[in-house]
């Protein structure tokens, strides 16, 4: 299958091409706005991969794709906080099938109705969201909570290690919404917090606690509508150093307050300037997944799954699910379905094991005490 990465020498697509340069039946072939960094990516590459200039924005995108021949887009080349669907569209109005590395709300969220019949006419399969979230962490709540009689709240916590590469354009995605008023299911009910504010506690298997505020990503959205009976779903991001964490929180501030409209505007500064902090940190990062519910015997349970990510591998993980799914893609596996799909249910948590032992990733399960329920029926992490 002749697959084409779009955003494919950038920050994650350069490690999917890297994975899937020289996968059995796959063509690589490595696209981006600049034809000279893309044909010299993909000459880096230990396998035969070509690059080509592709813009997103052209007229003629179907055209240019189906020209191509691509029978696979992977699109990696965010933010997708602002982004309409008209490369998906151009994908499947190409033939094409189509993994994206979304983790904007909105666009993930309202991928399957907005697509699934464009995709389903064309034949071909869609997938939003093939990234640490929801398509790991989804992947995760069904392995922790499997055989359960249900689950009463999810809490996510993800901790990047300070030294890991960071991209310009993730940056800027997640200051568009610090601060900003996040929907967010407690209680069993919608309530608004803002991102990035009023940093909590957060403990892991591996690391040093840390302190974790929360982010705006679908599965705020998504989970509660997989998962019946759900009270809470929670999603936090916790920097290694205190004062970069404590940073975000006064950025959130300021936008409350009305002193700094648009954050997201300070990305190419603090993308420039963030390494002054490398310093201060290490490269160990890491994620954790706790949920609380009732067990198969029908005692109250709670159970977490931790992994360390070392020697800055951490920005491996978002790139594993799309890695995976093109994997099948190429082996003309016919267990994915028509239509357009949030990356939820597609992949088991098993899946993921042979690329973390590849990045020399530890995973723990951890059975933990059930923790008292607050007054208004919200667990507190």
């Amino acid at each position: 299958m002749k697959t084409l990465v779009l955003g494919g020498y950038g920050n994650f697509g350069a490690r999917i091409c890297r994975a899937l340069a020289g996968c059995p039946g796959i063509e690589l072939l490595v696209a981006g706005r600049d034809a000279q960094r893309a044909t010299a990516f993909a000459s880096s590459l230990d396998a035969a991969a070509s690059g080509v200039r592709i813009d997103v924005q052209a007229a003629d995108l179907a055209g240019t794709l189906r020209g191509l021949g691509v029978g696979l887009v992977i699109h990696t080349a965010g933010p997708f906080q602002n982004q309409d669907y008209r490369v998906p569209q151009a994908v499947a109005a190409a033939g094409a099938h189509y993994i994206d590395l979304a983790d904007g709300r909105r666009f993930v969220c309202d991928f399957p109705a907005a697509l699934d019949a464009t995709f389903r006419h064309a034949g071909r399969t869609a997938v939003s969201g093939a990234s640490t979230v929801p398509a790991l962490s989804s992947a995760v709540v069904d392995h922790l909570a499997d055989g359960w009689q249900d689950i009463r709240s999810i809490d996510i916590c993800i901790a990047p290690a300070q030294g890991a590469p960071r991209g310009e354009a993730t940056l800027a995605g997640v200051l568009a919404y610090c601060g900003e008023p996040i929907r967010v299911w407690q209680g069993g009910r919608w309530v608004e917090m803002p991102g990035w504010a009023d940093p909590a506690r957060v403990e892991f298997a591996r690391m040093k606690p840390r302190r974790g505020a929360l982010c705006d990503i679908p599965d705020l959205e998504l989970f509660p509508a997989r998962y019946e009976g759900v009270q809470s779903v929670m999603f936090r991001a916790a920097l290694e150093v205190e004062l970069t964490q404590r940073a975000f929180a006064f950025l959130a501030f300021m936008r409350r307050a009305g002193l700094l409209p648009a954050p997201q505007k300070l990305a190419s500064l603090l993308h420039a300037t963030g390494g002054m902090f490398d310093a201060l940190g290490t490269a160990l990062g890491g994620m954790v997944v706790r949920v609380e519910g009732t067990d198969a015997q029908g005692r109250p349970a709670r159970r977490a799954w931790h992994i360390a990510a070392d020697d800055n591998h951490g920005p491996e993980i978002p790139c594993m699910a799309a890695i995976l799914l093109a994997r099948r893609f190429a082996k003309g596996e016919a267990t994915l379905p028509v239509g357009a799909n949030a990356c939820m249910g597609l992949l088991a948590l098993p899946e993921f094991e042979p690329e973390f032992a590849r990045w020399g990733m530890v995973t723990d399960i951890v059975e933990e005490a059930p923790i008292a329920v607050t007054g208004h029926g919200a667990p507190a992490f």
